[in-house]
């Protein structure tokens, strides 16, 4: 749970929450006691659909395109067409915020839902689907527990496995989550923050909700990207290390060598950086929250978000549909 710990906030039992209806295709704003869906929506009766999480500061959303590209990648990997453009979603999204007043927040987490939409009949195939796909986008200010993120991460090593992309593919942000669910359960069980998983073959891959990073010796160690979760933030880490000149590998690696590394944290869209401090009851190093190497990335990623969001709207909007945004 410390990954996503938060610091309560009574703001979010007020939230509107937007609602794209597959079948009209009417957009509204929705009370958070209000915004419910059909029993025969396809998330509800098969787990059919996708998702993002996605920060936003002061009203513009981080990293826009990388996230919206990845949820579009899932969709057509999914069959699945959501019935509106990258460009569009984004100005459903920026809606949202701003009928919540939260354009001047930089605690912002969104949860960004699509389900494949309402079926005739429970049945699995997309055959009996009626209309579009439903969108719901859910606004809410989240800021990182800071205690938590300080004391950093306990993980245990789950049996549960990184399964390959010709079953159930890791890069797809299915809704269907039931084995990183498992190795969350195990972690839960024996008072852990986090799972650690491992791939088919036994090499370090992710945790159930973040990926995984490791330092020796001033090098930071990626794991390779089979059967790996298409992480945002991990992309971002690794070309912010490439680019400042911190020595960086993807590889397999071993939990042998994750025990006896310097430094360890995760990384993921809400927590952004947070220091592992230790693995299966190993102590990682011997620093106390984030060491060295890990500081110098978390600053840095840092500065690129200020960046990022730091643009005007219309820029990121042209980023995510340069064509669409002229017209």
């Amino acid at each position: 749970m410390a990954t996503h710990a938060v610091v309560h906030d009574e703001k979010n039992e007020n939230i509107l929450i937007g609602m794209r209806d597959g079948l009209s295709g009417d957009f509204r704003l929705c009370s958070r006691s209000n915004a419910t869906v059909s029993v025969f929506d396809s998330n509800f009766l098969v787990g059919d659909g996708i998702w993002e999480g996605l920060r936003v500061n002061c009203g513009k959303v981080q990293f826009a395109k990388a996230h919206l590209d990845r949820l579009f990648q899932s969709a057509k990997a999914m069959a699945m067409d959501l019935g509106l453009t990258k460009y569009d979603l984004l100005s459903l999204i920026h809606q949202t915020v701003d009928a919540n007043n939260m354009a001047e927040s930089n605690s912002i987490h969104i949860r960004l839902v699509v389900s494949r939409g309402l079926k005739s009949t429970p049945y699995q195939n997309p055959r009996v689907n009626l209309g579009l796909p439903l969108i719901v986008i859910i606004p809410e200010y989240k800021l990182a527990d800071p205690v938590a993120k300080a004391r950093g991460l306990r993980l245990v090593t789950s049996h549960i496995r990184r399964g390959t992309p010709d079953v159930k593919d890791e890069m797809w942000n299915h809704i269907s989550k039931a084995t990183d669910i498992q190795a969350c359960i195990g972690s839960n069980v024996v008072g852990a923050d986090e799972a650690l998983m491992l791939d088919v073959h036994g090499f370090v891959k992710t945790c159930n909700s973040t990926n995984f990073f490791i330092v020796r010796d001033g090098v930071v160690w990626a794991p390779t990207r089979a059967y790996q979760m298409q992480g945002i933030t991990r992309a971002m880490t690794i070309k912010l290390c490439r680019d400042n000149g911190i020595p960086v590998i993807e590889t397999d690696f071993t939990l042998t060598e994750t025990y006896g590394a310097d430094e360890a944290f995760c990384t993921g869209t809400f927590p952004s950086h947070i220091p592992v401090v230790e693995v299966d009851g190993r102590v990682i190093g011997e620093f106390k929250g984030l060491g060295p190497v890990t500081k110098k990335i978390s600053d840095l990623y840092k500065k690129l978000v200020e960046a990022d969001t730091g643009r005007s709207r219309e820029a990121i909007s042209a980023e995510v549909s340069p064509i669409l945004s002229k017209l």
